[in-house]
């Protein structure tokens, strides 16, 4: 089945979209340094965008979970690929992903974070599916609520392909 890209969410609203987020966490995070950790693979393209607009001092770290595999429903079983390189204790802790779909993943991922001692812990994504919410996750800062697309580009992508898109997409699958 051959699939094609419709463009959902152009280039500029996202790097629009991710300004107003940047400044509104320099905003909150006043006076203090925040710790980005970046959910791979998909959230690593809008982690790199955020962090060049927020003007408070940034650090980062990497951790890998997925759900997913290669399917385009979320499996339901969490598994942790990467985890971080430093301790999280008394750091003010943003987590950003690229897109909060049933919500299994994220609220494993924050429970487990929130247990090392973070000063704070908040959530960031991209994109935001409620629709297809199974576990209520409590998201900081959303760039956009989406309808229940299967969604591409900046970062995410459908059996590894379509991450370096500018643009949000959509998949049709062709018949």
């Amino acid at each position: 089945m051959a699939e094609h890209i419709k463009v959902f969410l152009s280039e500029k609203e996202v790097d629009d979209r991710i300004q107003q987020i940047g400044d509104q966490i320099s905003r909150d995070y006043a006076g203090k340094e925040v710790h980005l950790i970046c959910v791979l693979k998909g959230g690593s393209f809008f982690m790199c965008e955020l962090a060049k607009r927020i003007t408070v001092p940034v650090s980062l770290d990497f951790m890998s979970v997925s759900s997913y595999g290669s399917e385009t429903k979320s499996s339901g079983v969490v598994k942790i690929v990467k985890d971080l390189d430093e301790p999280l204790k008394g750091k003010d802790v943003l987590v950003v992903e690229d897109i909060v779909d049933s919500g299994r993943t994220l609220s494993y991922l924050m429970e487990m974070l929130r247990d090392r001692g973070p000063a704070s812990l908040r959530l960031c994504t991209l994109l935001d599916k409620p629709d297809r919410r199974v576990i209520d996750v409590d998201v900081d800062y959303t760039g956009f609520q989406i309808p229940d697309e299967f969604v591409v580009g900046y970062g995410l992508d459908y059996g590894q392909k379509y991450r370096n898109l500018p643009y949000i997409g959509i998949v049709e699958f062709d018949d």
